[in-house]
């Protein structure tokens, strides 16, 4: 077997699914998200027969469901408590320190979740595409650096952005700044946080779409990414709407500022609940 019984799809340089010929004359077919979600891949039999799922090890499987239950819990909470956060500021007593402590305390959340994303792409059981068509378990891992891999860089844009979303965080909490400042400290690494979620986003439709437009129907993982994206639209159009005019010395529109956060934190935490059917 040689790569001309290989076939790789995908977009870019990027290959999101592997499909090689077995020796029994039949074919596997590995694929990005389902291999690393999942912990398998698809074999089809030379002979007339259905379709059937290889699972990788134990070890495989029981790292993923962990890895999966705990990132999908850490993005419900998180988006619960910037949607708490945003309905503070709009319905609630609207006091600065409390809003930026509750959004802290859900940035912590999102990281935690970013990272443990990460670790998950990081410790994905690997195709043997030169083998019977299996999937082998790595060594574990707390950080690697695979650029080429679409899932590696998608997840890492995503940890990426959370912690740019720490430094927007945290500067909240300064007082006494003028608008120049607020704007530069704080609304700054807001549009670049929900810049790098928007990329991540978009990597992941690439990477679970093979480079080709869907439309989320049966396919739970396609529609997490969709509502995710969603969330991460909504978080965009809300750091706009959150500029400080220089000439009047307040925000361009704080209902929508609000209104968006809250949403796209709803969003984040719808998808963290369907993340949690996602597993092996």
């Amino acid at each position: 077997m040689g790569q001309p019984d290989q076939r790789a799809e995908g977009a870019g340089p990027f290959t999101t699914r592997l499909t090689w010929r077995l020796s029994d004359g039949g074919t596997a077919v590995w694929e990005s998200r389902l291999a690393r979600r999942r912990g398998m891949i698809s074999v089809r039999p030379f002979s007339a027969g259905p379709t059937r799922h290889v699972r990788a090890d134990a070890v495989s499987l029981t790292r993923l469901q962990r890895l999966n239950s705990i990132a999908a819990i850490a993005f419900v909470i998180g988006g619960a408590l910037f949607a708490a956060g945003a309905a503070d500021a709009r319905f609630g007593s609207g006091d600065a320190t409390e809003c930026a402590s509750i959004y802290s305390v859900g940035g912590l959340f999102f990281t935690l979740g970013g990272y443990v994303s990460l670790l998950q792409v990081v410790n994905a059981p690997r195709h043997t595409a030169g083998g019977a068509g299996r999937l082998a378990t790595p060594q574990w891992r707390w950080w690697s650096y695979e650029p080429t891999r679409v899932d590696w860089l998608s997840t890492f844009v995503l940890f990426a952005g959370t912690l740019v979303f720490a430094v927007n965080l945290l500067d909240s909490f300064l007082q006494g700044l003028s608008v120049q400042q607020v704007n530069r400290l704080i609304w700054t690494p807001d549009v670049i946080g929900c810049t790098l979620f928007l990329i991540s986003g978009h990597l992941a439709f690439v990477e679970i779409c093979h480079g080709r437009l869907r439309i989320p129907t049966h396919d739970l993982g396609l529609w997490i990414v969709a509502v995710n994206q969603l969330g991460s639209v909504l978080f965009m159009v809300s750091a706009l709407a959150a500029y400080t005019s220089p000439t009047t010395g307040s925000l361009v529109n704080a209902d929508i500022a609000n209104w968006g956060t809250l949403t796209g934190a709803l969003c984040f935490s719808l998808a963290g609940v369907l993340q949690l059917g996602e597993h092996p």
